[in-house]
């Protein structure tokens, strides 16, 4: 559903006279070392997948060129698979319209990067996909639209790439795109990489400036004629990203009195995810949720009596998945520090206990009560242990 603004905005089709594409901080072969192998897989590979989406929803607007606004790759040289996977997605395209790829900060042009001219990379690009590789960059998009950009050629610094693109010359009625990568000074007295100052677009007299960086969609400047956009990424990259997993359609109207329509289109398939259980009802409400596509961190905080103490060890190894059988959740970080035994509650072993068994349970909850270091948990682990040996050849 579009938002007031935009319904108040909308163009017509026929009104339109150029669409675009912009995207960014697409971060590919960017690690997460802090979950296991598998799933550390997964996440890499949803940030290639998510390509061929955009690319999809550039061909399903018809839009006349793609923008890429840095870091494409989380650094300069990436591992082969990456940035064959990139050629793998240009090159089954049967299209003309032209995609930019723009250096970042964390892909910088430099002699040991893909963008470097001799790469495999650069090479096998097809002919539609241009890469900025100097100042002063231009591309026409026909004869009334041109794309003006400059590469980060480091990691960090201060240099305004905005500022090195030509300014509007005087007679010059095309519509004029901007594309850089850098910071915007929204945090007063925040030190920013590669600035970009507010009142860029206007004072270089662009029609659009098409940035990245940011991770999370925005518009720099909501009521400036001319648009400062973040596309933000298409995939999220940790916990606590707001706005992420979409790009940028944007419409230039035949009326150039008119401000350009910035449309948020979602690509991004994963959902990362915060969560904390402190009851069993909650833990079984989060699980029979559809966590497919979810990378979560879970927290529990709960004692629990025996009895659901078993089920939420349940509920847990079939969120986390085992080798015969698929897990629940996409991609789970699980934090139980805070599920603990309910050592005073009754327990229900569900059959008579010989003396000695019985002695050794009441044994086992004692020490669960402990205060002594390391000395509860042990216990309560060897009590769970003793429940679930006498339920199972109870049953």
């Amino acid at each position: 559903m579009r938002t007031k603004a935009e319904v108040a905005n909308a163009i017509d089709e026929n009104e339109v006279a150029l669409t675009l594409l912009h995207t960014a901080d697409w971060h590919l072969g960017r690690r997460f070392p802090a979950f296991e192998a598998e799933q550390e897989k997964r996440l890499t590979r949803a940030r290639l997948e998510v390509i061929g989406r955009i690319l999809d929803v550039a061909e399903s607007r018809n839009v006349d060129a793609v923008l890429c606004a840095g870091d494409l790759f989380d650094r300069p040289a990436p591992e082969k698979e990456w940035w064959e996977g990139v050629l793998h997605e240009f090159q089954r395209r049967r299209w003309q319209r032209p995609v930019v790829l723009l250096p970042g900060n964390h892909d910088p042009l430099t002699q040991q990067s893909v963008y470097n001219a001799a790469h495999p990379f650069r090479t096998g690009l097809p002919e539609y996909v241009h890469v900025v590789d100097e100042k002063h960059w231009q591309l026409p998009l026909g004869d009334n639209a041109v794309v003006v950009a400059s590469p980060c050629e480091s990691q960090a610094g201060d240099t305004k790439l905005v500022e090195s693109l030509p300014k509007r010359e005087e007679g010059d009625t095309r519509i004029r795109i901007g594309l850089v990568h850098g910071q915007t000074f929204d945090i007063d007295g925040h030190q920013t990489n590669f600035p970009i100052a507010r009142g860029s677009a206007a004072e270089r007299g662009l029609d659009y400036l098409a940035i990245g960086d940011t991770h999370a969609f925005r518009e720099v400047e909501p009521k400036a004629h001319a648009p400062t956009v973040y596309p933000g990424a298409p995939e999220a990259t940790n916990f606590g990203e707001k706005d992420t997993g979409n790009v940028a359609v944007v419409f230039f109207p035949l009326d150039r009195r008119r401000r350009p329509l910035v449309r948020r289109e979602v690509v991004g398939a994963w959902h990362w995810r915060e969560a904390t259980c402190h009851s069993i009802a909650e833990l079984r409400t989060l699980a029979s949720e559809d966590l497919r596509k979810t990378v979560l961190r879970l927290t529990l905080d709960m004692a629990l009596p025996m009895q659901e103490f078993d089920e939420a060890e349940r509920l847990l190894a079939e969120l986390r998945g085992s080798l015969a059988t698929t897990p629940r959740v996409g991609v789970l970080s699980e934090h139980r520090q805070g599920l603990r035994l309910a050592t005073d509650a009754p327990i229900d072993f569900n059959a008579e206990l010989p003396d000695v068994l019985r002695a050794t349970a009441e044994r086992l909850q004692a020490q669960a009560r402990s205060d002594a270091p390391g000395q509860a948990e042990m216990a309560e682990r060897a009590l769970y242990h003793l429940y679930r040996l006498v339920r199972r050849d109870a049953a």
